[in-house]
């Protein structure tokens, strides 16, 4: 079996593909500046945009992981998230509190799916 590299980069790859599963690397807002809703709003539209490189889409999710620099964000994010996910397809899911990459990161999201 093969094992495909969508986008590496210098530490990572944006997802890497292997046995039928997608691994999407963490995802983190560009635009840091927004508050939680927006940075949620950015990172899984970006979720969206490797799905799709790598051939598959959020209903296909198996598990994701969500970090939070506040857990006191989590209704606001969790409003995004349901709006975005497919409800039909609910996946796994962990959301915790982390010290993030830079103190304006708020949300940090990385998902497994199927292909």
């Amino acid at each position: 079996m093969s094992i495909v590299r969508h986008q590496p980069g210098t530490f990572y790859s944006a997802a890497v593909e292997y046995n039928g599963l997608v691994y999407v690397s963490g995802q983190i807002a560009d635009d840091r500046t927004q508050p939680v809703k927006q940075q949620t709003e950015e990172v899984l539209r970006k979720v969206d945009a490797v799905l799709a490189l790598a051939g598959t889409s959020k209903s296909k999710i198996l598990s994701a992981n969500v970090w939070l620099a506040d857990i006191g964000d989590r209704d606001t994010m969790n409003a995004v998230w349901t709006a975005w996910i497919d409800p039909d397809n609910l996946p796994a899911r962990a959301t915790v509190q982390a010290a993030l990459a830079t103190p304006a990161t708020l949300v940090e999201v990385a998902v497994i799916c199927a292909k």
